[in-house]
């Protein structure tokens, strides 16, 4: 994975994620939903209010994943796409479990019958993602998280839409996700 590929708007790396693979040891997922957040002109992203400790990684350098926690109790992961002090990210949505289902089914205490991870909560729990994740450099190739970038196959629509669970500027068309 290149970092060129991971630097530019969001909108536009958010759609280039779509059918990437993401790596955590033994777990590989084919990435399917997405959901592209800007900076200091995005209202519903964490780099609105500017930079803090919980937030450094969106102000890092791009291709890396910055880990937040929702509600207090869900991981959520995001790739970094700005160039360093101009925030932007994608954060990861939902994914199809491609190996190490056994792993996943047993972290998330179920199994999904169509092995997928829908969901960013999911997706993390499910790859064993949290906090201690933060700032992985995803273009090292030797990280604990590693992502390359994918195909998609000729038949596979990308379905755009409004993000989802965010209060402000809900109606930018930034959920994208491959029609199934």
């Amino acid at each position: 994975m290149r970092r060129r590929e991971l630097t530019g708007d969001p909108v536009v790396i958010a759609r280039r994620l779509l059918g990437a693979t993401l790596s955590v040891g033994e777990v590989v997922v084919r990435i399917v939903e997405v959901e592209a957040y800007g900076g200091a002109d995005d209202p519903a992203s964490h780099a609105f209010r500017g930079e803090r400790v919980a937030n450094r990684t969106l102000f890092g350098p791009p291709g890396h994943l910055y880990v937040y926690l929702s509600h207090g109790m869900h991981s959520c992961a995001n790739v970094t796409c700005g160039v360093t002090g101009e925030p932007g990210a994608v954060l990861l949505r939902a994914g199809d479990v491609l190996e190490g289902a056994t792993i996943v089914w047993a972290r998330r205490g179920r199994e999904d019958k169509r092995g997928r991870l829908a969901g960013p909560g999911t997706l993390c729990q499910g790859l064993g993602i949290d906090r201690a994740s933060d700032g992985v450099d995803l273009c090292d190739t030797e990280a604990i998280v590693r992502l390359s970038l994918g195909a998609r196959t000729p038949n596979e629509t990308v379905l755009e839409g409004p993000r989802v669970g965010i209060s402000k500027a809900v109606e930018r068309p930034w959920r994208f996700r491959l029609a199934t």
